[in-house]
């Protein structure tokens, strides 16, 4: 079954960048060279990053909460807004209220990273917790309704794709032709904005989504022809680990997404120790899955191609991320 959604206009993301500007970074891109990418994925394959990771709030996410919160009515805007999320929406949507003079309250999963949670209290948002994705939308959807607060969905809906195409707009400009391009899968905001801006302005270029295993809502989507609940996230990345799949997100996904891949934690934490000792990069296990992904599942298939990777995020504690690199090292057979 195709689900109608309509993508943002190129015109209507050059107007959201415009907006946001002031408060989001053009983030860099780099072509990654190196004698452990060589040996992976050959000399004659071109990997290009779009670093979002240096995005205010450590990940693309302040794109669509700046959107968001911009496209309220200031009376809407002055009761303040509320939020759930695993950790980076949260830290996200509370930089946008901070940048706009707003009171946040954000709903965060109990298992949520350490820092994640101190980063958003940081920015002056009020954290609660809730057990697990489904309380956390259920808390943050009361708040919204018995405080008038504006709830700000993490990854559905027009505004979310308009923040995240602004990532594909910089990158083609940036990058210039690719021949492929890969972008992370959680509840598929990220993974709609660009892969529908991106075919639009280079329709030759396939898009390819990466999901871990253990959160794979989308491909199981794929597979049904329509959103599903997403199973519990037994996953270390779990900023990709969504309740659900919705309408607008998957239709953009199903129209644009030319392969959905799955990568598992070990190849999460192998690609994380690659990026950190060639790169020096300190991803979390979400921005490391487009590498992941080119590593395993779709090595061959981009063998001698320009490949485009969206380095998400790195919200990440040290010591979390020390006993995570350790362990791609020991897979990697360097300890």
């Amino acid at each position: 079954m195709a689900y109608d959604a309509v993508p943002p206009s190129i015109q209507a993301v050059r107007d959201t960048l415009a907006r946001i500007g002031p408060h989001v970074v053009r983030t860099p891109i780099h072509t990654w060279r190196g004698r452990e990418l060589s040996a992976r994925v050959g000399d004659d394959t071109e990997v290009v990053l779009k670093l979002e990771l240096f995005q205010h709030t450590g990940t693309f996410k302040a794109r669509g909460a700046v959107n968001s919160l911009s496209m309220l009515k200031p009376e809407d805007l002055a009761k303040g807004v509320t939020a759930c999320s695993a950790g980076n929406h949260a830290i996200a949507v509370a930089y946008a209220a901070k940048a706009m003079g707003v009171s946040a309250k954000v709903v965060m999963m109990a298992s949520a990273n350490p820092a994640r949670v101190a980063r958003a209290k940081a920015l002056g948002a009020e954290v609660l917790t809730a057990p697990t994705g489904a309380e956390a939308f259920a808390l943050a959807e009361e708040i919204a309704a018995q405080e008038g607060r504006a709830f700000i969905h993490p990854f559905e809906g027009p505004n979310v794709a308009a923040g995240t195409g602004t990532i594909a707009l910089e990158f083609s400009e940036q990058a210039g032709p690719l021949d492929a391009l890969i972008v992370p899968v959680g509840g598929g905001g990220l993974c709609a904005g660009i892969s529908s801006v991106f075919k639009q302005l280079q329709p030759d270029c396939k898009v390819y989504g990466v999901e871990p295993v253990g959160a794979d809502s989308m491909t199981r989507s794929f597979a049904a022809g329509e959103p599903v609940k997403a199973l519990p996230v037994t996953t270390v990345a779990d900023s990709l680990g969504p309740p659900y799949s919705l309408p607008y997100s998957f239709g953009l996904c199903q129209q644009n997404v030319d392969k959905l891949c799955l990568v598992d934690d070990d190849n999460l934490f192998e690609a994380m120790a690659v990026l950190f000792r060639e790169m020096k990069l300190a991803v979390e296990p979400a921005g490391a899955a487009t590498t992941a992904a080119l590593f395993g599942p779709l090595n061959e298939e981009l063998r001698g191609k320009r490949v485009g990777l969206i380095v998400c995020g790195a919200n990440i504690d040290i010591e979390g991320f020390a006993k995570m690199v350790t362990r791609g090292n020991e897979i990697a057979g360097l300890v």
